[in-house]
């Protein structure tokens, strides 16, 4: 179990963080959503131990981590800059992760060089941005951490490298129990990794939710009438959007899939049907439900 209390970091008379308070499970993968400059960043490298909080505390399983080696030796952080010794190659940089980590392991790290197509001989500093992140991956995967901190995990690798990073983290999590934080201002991009995602804006946790709780009591639903309704006529519904192009309607409504689906099929459709919602259109009508814009948040 990963816990912040009150956690509060200044960088000279700005707070990156204000006294943020989460709890995130072990064994689970966890997205932390926000715009530049909200804090995840800081967040994660405050987790790893590279920052001291200046108030409230942070503690993997009860331990918190600023200068507890024992604890660092269970975490890798992969940050949004990459950093590589100059002229190492990976096999050099394996070796010193290596002597690093406890729980290495160097038949991984050879099983993913031949996973990814990548050139372990190579300088890294030849490689393209995406091939470094890669690389980077790599090694962080090869360290075999019970807690790995992803930066903007997903940035600069293709659709196929993509798919490949999602279903190793999955599968690390189901085998290994491990824990996965990605960091990212694309809700997108986690809609289908994540066990949990969290809205972190201002320095603060403004909403968290498991992504399966998120994504039950929420309908979108295509429908159509002739004559045409008007929003009035769906009033026993518990509607949070209505869109009407003539004939054709387009609804978002909170409850029981069944009972909106009965209402409007005993209002004699000529057709209905419900349609799954993206993560990002909960999170909108989640965030509006406890008075926050979403759009001014994230974008």
């Amino acid at each position: 179990m990963i816990e912040a209390n009150g956690l509060t970091k200044y960088f000279d008379d700005i707070a990156a963080l204000k006294g943020m308070t989460t709890r995130i499970p072990a064994g689970s993968i966890y997205g932390l959503v926000g715009s530049n400059g909200a804090g995840k960043s800081t967040f994660l490298r405050l987790l790893a131990g590279v920052y001291r909080p200046d108030e409230g505390a942070i503690a993997v399983d009860g331990a918190e981590t600023y200068e507890n080696p024992a604890v660092k030796d269970r975490i890798f952080f992969l940050a949004d800059e990459l950093y590589f010794f100059q002229n190492a190659t990976m096999d050099q940089m394996a070796r010193f992760y290596s002597g690093l980590y406890g729980s290495w392991s160097q038949e991984r790290y050879r099983q993913m060089c031949v996973t990814f197509p990548i050139h372990a001989e190579r300088k890294i500093n030849t490689f393209s941005k995406g091939m470094q992140r890669q690389a980077a991956i790599i090694l962080a995967l090869s360290a075999q951490p019970d807690i790995l901190l992803l930066d903007e995990a997903f940035d600069g690798l293709d659709p196929v490298i993509r798919g490949l990073v999602r279903k190793i983290l999955a599968e690390d999590v189901a085998q290994r129990g491990a824990t996965v934080i990605i960091a990212s201002h694309n809700l997108r991009e986690l809609e289908d990794l994540c066990d949990q995602v969290g809205v972190l804006h201002g320095g603060r946790i403004l909403f968290q939710r498991d992504i399966d709780d998120l994504k039950l009591g929420f309908f979108k639903v295509q429908c159509a009438f002739r004559p045409a309704k008007e929003r009035e006529d769906f009033a026993g519904l518990d509607l949070l959007q209505f869109e009407s192009r003539g004939s054709l309607i387009n609804l978002i409504a909170r409850g029981a899939r069944e009972e909106i689906l009965g209402k409007i099929e005993a209002m004699g459709p000529l057709f209905v049907e419900t349609v799954p919602l993206t993560l990002e259109e909960v999170f909108i009508h989640e965030m509006e439900a406890v008075g926050y814009d979403y759009s001014n948040i994230l974008f």
